[in-house]
């Protein structure tokens, strides 16, 4: 990976770098890679508009989601089309274990939960921009291309996220923030039984 893709400050957040038998593997699946890839901008804006329907009260929160699922969905429209240009049909796949295993570990009380839901936003959106980046430089011209627009377009969504858990939250999130790095990394990290957007290590790997 082009470390001068990435923002310093999205590489700093990150706990751990994408370990190269995903990239491997994510290149000799380029079928799986896009369809799951479209799957992920889908959910981003699901989440994003599940956000601003739970929370009404919060102006910023409403605006800057509303902004985020604009633009997932257009992401999610450009894949699919990249993808029929390929010849590859637009299909339900079975999700990761990385969300959710992000996820089991929000708070349900507010506001606790809103802060946890807006950080494990944060690791999402991040380690998505670092995967495109983990992928640019071994793509065909055109995929790399739309990779690169990616990065620059969603490199700083983490920080909205973040900015906002900040904002919400009654007392300072850096132990929040750390807490789910370690989970994030081991997510990463780990041996994986199936290959998708955000899996671990492949565990023939």
């Amino acid at each position: 990976m082009s470390d001068d893709l990435m923002p310093t400050e999205l590489l700093d957040f990150l706990p751990c770098r994408t370990p190269q038998g995903w990239v491997a593997a994510a290149l000799g699946n380029e079928r799986l890679l896009m369809i799951d890839h479209a799957q992920c901008e889908k959910k981003a804006a699901s989440t994003a508009m599940s956000l601003m329907y739970r929370y009404t009260s919060r102006a910023d929160l409403l605006t800057k989601m509303s902004q985020l699922a604009r633009e997932e969905l257009l992401h999610f429209e450009q894949v699919v089309t990249l993808m029929r240009e390929r010849g590859i049909a637009y299909e339900h796949v079975s999700a990761s274990r990385y969300a959710q295993g992000l996820r089991e570990h929000v708070r349900e009380q507010e506001p606790g939960r809103l802060i946890d839901v807006l950080i494990v936003g944060a690791y999402i959106e991040a380690r998505s921009c670092e995967r495109f980046a983990c992928l640019i430089p071994h793509l065909d011209d055109t995929l790399a291309k739309f990779y690169r627009t990616l990065v620059k377009s969603e490199g700083r969504h983490f920080e909205d996220y973040l900015e906002l858990a900040a904002q919400y939250a009654d007392e300072p999130i850096d132990e929040r923030v750390a807490f789910f790095g370690e989970v994030e990394k081991a997510l990463i990290e780990s041996p994986d039984s199936e290959f998708r957007f955000h899996s671990g290590v492949p565990a023939a790997a």
